[in-house]
């Protein structure tokens, strides 16, 4: 895609998974990158691995908790020192707590609602109020949902809760601010091959085939951060507000 190319994004939850294919994708493509993560040490890896593919200028790294509001802030601070304003943002970082698939609605505790709400949600909140004012017009967020955030799942109600908060949020953010013609969407992942999913998968004790999948396989990162480069590029300018299943065909 031309339209990434010298574009400078923002992308949190890029140590693994879907933030780093996403990561990947953009600097493959000549984009300047601001990675965020709470793990240091993968972020680094990824952070060194992408400098000898965009170069060292075009790439930025912070350690940072996106629960943390003045250190989200502090992040794209230097971002914008960095690459000047943003033509973009891919709000990708997730949890899911130490009950899912495990604990119902009357047994979950406080610091597992607390802690998922935190991340999943609040993370959000804290990257969309930081990154806004710092946004050139035209420019284009993708927040990380996931077929949670669109169905209802037993024994995962902090998850379910803040996925459908994330959609929330997108299509609130998509009418706040389409007037600077700057676009907001979300993706809703189904089972995609990430370390969050092996957790799940541990925990919940059955293959994600069982969430009568109409494709009998689990998704890969590279195609979900695919989705995740169209709705970023020009390709999608007049896209905004909406919600990408990427799950497989299990909410069909």
């Amino acid at each position: 895609m031309s339209t990434i190319k010298g574009k400078a994004f923002a992308i949190t939850g890029a140590a693994s998974g879907i933030g780093r294919a996403t990561a990947t994708q953009l600097a493959s493509l000549g984009a300047r990158l601001s990675l965020a993560d709470a793990n240091a040490s993968l972020l680094e890896e990824v952070r060194a691995e992408l400098a000898e593919v965009a170069g060292p200028e075009n790439i930025h790294s912070k350690q940072v908790d996106v629960r943390d509001r003045a250190a989200v802030e502090g992040w794209i601070h230097e971002a914008a020192d960095e690459f000047g304003q943003l033509d973009g943002a891919a709000n990708l970082a997730g949890v899911i707590g130490k009950q899912q698939n495990i604990a119902s609605i009357a047994e979950i505790d406080d610091d597992d609602w607390d802690f998922v709400i935190g991340v999943n949600i609040k993370g959000v909140l804290n990257s969309l109020r930081a990154q806004i004012p710092a946004l050139k017009d035209g420019a284009s967020v993708v927040n990380a949902a996931s077929m949670a955030g669109i169905i209802g799942l037993p024994n995962s109600a902090a998850y379910v809760t803040s996925k459908h908060g994330v959609v929330g949020l997108t299509k609130t953010a998509a009418k706040e601010l389409g007037s600077r013609h700057v676009r907001v969407n979300a993706v809703a992942p189904g089972p995609i091959e990430t370390p969050l999913l092996e957790t799940s998968i541990q925990r919940r004790g059955e293959k994600p085939t069982s969430y009568s999948m109409a494709l009998p396989r689990q998704g890969q990162p590279n195609e979900v951060a695919a989705l995740i480069v169209f709705l970023l590029g020009d390709e999608s300018k007049f896209i905004t507000g909406s919600v990408y299943q990427i799950d497989g065909g299990v909410v069909c």
